[in-house]
Formats: C-alpha cells, sequence, structure tokens
C-alpha cells in the first residue's frame, strides 16, 4: 500500500520574490542579479531558440541509465531525440523501489506503468518500438539511419555489426552518421565479452568503490555510491564526445565518427590525484569517510538534527571556525589555537590532527540544531551547509528560487516534480517540454513521417513483432 501520510502541494512554502531575495543588496548588486535573471531563468527559455534544433538523434539503448542519460541531456539542448525501445518497451520502464508498482506513474491514454528514474530520463524524447533481432527490423534501422545525425546503442561488443546495422554499416548508408557506443567494458579489449559489467560492478572495477566508505579500523568497507554514478559519468562523456564529433563533421571533415565511452573508464578519469599518488611511490589511496586526506578541516559532522558539510581548508578559514565555536565553547577553541602542532596548514593534515579537530567540533555541534550552527559559522564567513534530505531540498529556497525544482504538468503523466534541466544560458535556452512517452507512443508519427510507412503495413509489423 502508498503511504498514508498527509501530503503538501509543492511547494509547501511559497517561492520567494525577488525584493525579498535581494532585501540587502547594494542597487548595483541587484540590478546586476535581475538582469541575470532575466537572461538565464529556465522558465524564460520558452520563445528562445534551442542549441541542437535540427539534430536528430536515434537512442537504441535498454537496461542502462548510461544512454538514456545521454540522449536526455541532448534532448534538453533541443535534439529531436527518439528512444527505440524493443516490441513491449525497454526492461528498465519497470524498475521502483523494492518493486512497488504504487511508486510508478501511469499515463492517462494507456494506462501503463513506468518508474519514475526512466520517466526523468525520457524527458522531450519520442518512443518508438522496433525489434532490432528481426531482418526487417534491421532493414528499418537502415533506412532510419539515413535521417539522423547520431545513433547511440549499447548492444553486446559487436551484435551491431554482426546484424549489419554497426557503424561499419551504417557509415556507409549516412557519411555524416555519429555513432556512439556505450556501456561498461567497452567494445575491444581482454574483457570485452565478459558480461556483468553494469553499473555497479564498474563502480568497483575502476578504484572508485576502493576509496568510498569509512575505514576498515573503524569498522567500515567499501562502499558504492547509491545513484548510478557509473553510468551517469560515462553517459555525460559521452555526449560530450557526441557533439565533439558533430562539430568536427560540421566545421572540419564533413562526414561522422565513431565514438565509445564506458562508465567505469569515464570514473577512473575523475579519480584525479589518486593516479599521481600511485605513480609517485605506490601509494593507494584510502577510505577516509567523510573526512578529507589533504584538507583539514573538510568534513561532514554530526549535529543535533542531522549532519553538516564544513570547510575550512586554509589559515583563514580555519581561523573562523573556531572563532565561531569559541563564541560558545572558549575552552574548546583554546584546545586548538594554543596546540603548537596545528599552527600550519601542511601541520593539520596527520590524522592525529583530523582526529583531533573534528572531534572537537563534533562537540560544539551536537546541541546545536544545523541551522543554528550554519547561521553561526556563516556569520564568520565560513564555507558550511547542512547534509539534507530530499524533502528539505524540494523546499530549499535558494534551489526553488533558481528554478531547479520544479512541477510539470505533463499533458500524459499529470503533475510530476523533477529536476530541471542544469544548463543555464542567455541565449539559446534549454527546457523540459514533456517527462515521457508510453512504448511505442510515437510509432505512427516517426515511421510515418520519416519513411513513409502505411498504417495498414505498420499493423503488420505489430503482429509480426517487428514494431
Amino acid at each position: 500500500m502508498a503511504p498514508k501520510e498527509p501530503r503538501f502541494a509543492w511547494p509547501a512554502v511559497p517561492i520567494l520574490t525577488a525584493d525579498e531575495v535581494y532585501a540587502k543588496d547594494t542597487p548595483q548588486a541587484k540590478e546586476y542579479a535581475l538582469w541575470l535573471e532575466e537572461n538565464m531563468r529556465l522558465d524564460k527559455a520558452w520563445g528562445k531558440p534551442e542549441n541542437l534544433d535540427g539534430l536528430r538523434v536515434l537512442d537504441l539503448t535498454t537496461s542502462q541509465m548510461i544512454g538514456h542519460w545521454c540522449s536526455s541531456l541532448l534532448a534538453e539542448q533541443g535534439a529531436e531525440v527518439v528512444q527505440v525501445e524493443p516490441p513491449g518497451g525497454d526492461p528498465a520502464r519497470q524498475l521502483t523501489p523494492f518493486g512497488r508498482r504504487e511508486y510508478m506513474f501511469e499515463d492517462k491514454v494507456a494506462g501503463e506503468a513506468v518508474g519514475g528514474t526512466f520517466l526523468h530520463e525520457m524527458r522531450n524524447k519520442q518512443s518508438i518500438t522496433l525489434n532490432l533481432e528481426t531482418e526487417e527490423g534491421q532493414d528499418v534501422l537502415r533506412r532510419l539511419a539515413v535521417h539522423a545525425d547520431v545513433i547511440i546503442e549499447n548492444l553486446p561488443p559487436g551484435r551491431a555489426d554482426e546484424l549489419g546495422i554497426g557503424y561499419r554499416q551504417l557509415s556507409v548508408i549516412n557519411p555524416r552518421l555519429v555513432y556512439a557506443w556505450v556501456g561498461q567494458r567497452g567494445q575491444w579489449g581482454p574483457l570485452k565479452d565478459q558480461p556483468g559489467m553494469l553499473d555497479p560492478v564498474a563502480q568497483c572495477a575502476c578504484g572508485f568503490v576502493h576509496g568510498t566508505g569509512t575505514p576498515k579500523e573503524m569498522g567500515g568497507k567499501p562502499t558504492r555510491s547509491a545513484m548510478w554514478v557509473a553510468d551517469y559519468v560515462g553517459g555525460t562523456s559521452a555526449a560530450i564526445g557526441i557533439l565533439a564529433a558533430v562539430f568536427y563533421r560540421d566545421v572540419v571533415s564533413g562526414k561522422g565518427q565513431f565514438v565509445e565511452a564506458t562508465g567505469a573508464e569515464a570514473v577512473i578519469r575523475i579519480l584525479d590525484y589518486s593516479w599521481a599518488w600511485y605513480g609517485m611511490d605506490g601509494s593507494i589511496r584510502p577510505r577516509y569517510g567523510n573526512w578529507d586526506l589533504a584538507i583539514n578541516i573538510y568534513s561532514v559532522n554530526p549535529a543535533k538534527d542531522g549532519y553538516m558539510m564544513i570547510g575550512g581548508g586554509h589559515d583563514r578559514l580555519w581561523y573562523r571556525i573556531w572563532n565561531t565555536v569559541g563564541k560558545d565553547r572558549p575552552e574548546v577553541q583554546k584546545l586548538i589555537v594554543d596546540d603548537p602542532s596545528l599552527k600550519e596548514v601542511t601541520d593539520r593534515l596527520t590524522h592525529a590532527a583530523n582526529v583531533k579537530a573534528c572531534t572537537l567540533l563534533s562537540e560544539w555541534m551536537k546541541d546545536k540544531a544545523r541551522w543554528e550552527a550554519e547561521t553561526a559559522l556563516l556569520e564568520e564567513q565560513v564555507a558550511s551547509g547542512a547534509v539534507t534530505t530530499i524533502d528539505e531540498v524540494a523546499e530549499y529556497p535558494h534551489f526553488k528560487y533558481r528554478g531547479h525544482l520544479d512541477q510539470i504538468d505533463d499533458q500524459l503523466y499529470g503533475k510530476v516534480l523533477y529536476g530541471t534541466s542544469p544548463f543555464l544560458q542567455k541565449e539559446c535556452a534549454p527546457r523540459v517540454k514533456w517527462l515521457g512517452r508510453p512504448v511505442g507512443y510515437d510509432n505512427e508519427d516517426v515511421y510515418r513521417r520519416l519513411l513513409g510507412l502505411s498504417k495498414g503495413t505498420m499493423d503488420r509489423m505489430h503482429r509480426e513483432g517487428v514494431i
């Protein structure tokens, strides 16, 4: 059964007005902020051109967010994205927490249920069905490829090539085609055919999970990200690679190219100084929980009602933190400022120094609510902020005011709260036009418009399991 707790309509608290937000600003600062708002707010996007208007993308990926995320970024920027699903729909449509269908969304036309994650990444996309394992389905894809700028797929390595619908075949039909393969191991190399490297395995394989979590000396173990970070980082890499290839095609070569991106290798790229350390003397970056190996204080600390992130990476912030603490607990401040081993930034990076600083900071915070600690620290201009839950984020004044949370009244799914586009641009602005489509919702439109198929032909293809 669905939870019975009372719900408030979003937003439960009204969004701030500009006068409230900029009440303490100078006239010049307020004027500049309002100029930015007029040009950058997402609700100003309508009527502006779109960056990728005219770019047609066929997303053939299934069962993984890496491709869906990649094409959703392109769709937000105005690309015409067609999600090509197998008959019956992408299995990812069925993903829902704990298998609870009451947390899925039903459309008003077919009454099909879809999980929130898939729906979120179907924004601005059309949905068609096509069975790529049939000869007729493969022929249809070849005909569609003539009209495409970009194809994204995640079939097993070499499978598309084996079916005659890979880059080597489709680039002959359409030399301008940018063809992207996304996945977790890549299509070449020693492990290309080893199965099972979906996002969680990719996170573990690339060194990310080993460095995340509480140290074993503190009773901890490696902890993977609860979000599909490999899929999202890999999908972002794929989107950048696609746009770079489109730019090169349009400005330099006149021809498309093959693009490949994997989740594990994209995360390898972001492991920063882990590689430099290892290359220097074989050091392996250890897990260090919510503390930082190179900055003290740069940690998540417990408060009375939750947790707070506080950063004090240099002398100015370090002493401002302890000035804040000293207003309530001068004896705690004294333990820090009188300690000769904590005078210099580099001296404060030992494990013992981290333990002392974070323990004493927690001693001050344990009786304070997060807002009390944050207010006190901000008075001293210390970088800090609460660890917020999703309901708190939904009502967070800053995000609401800037429009990064919104409720769309979708023509098929009704009112749905969602995270809006992260791209803020002055001239060619992104937007979310709709959230998703039922399985095969756009078959008739796409197949008629691009291929000229008749209703009779489509009815036959449906009966034969081609669409």
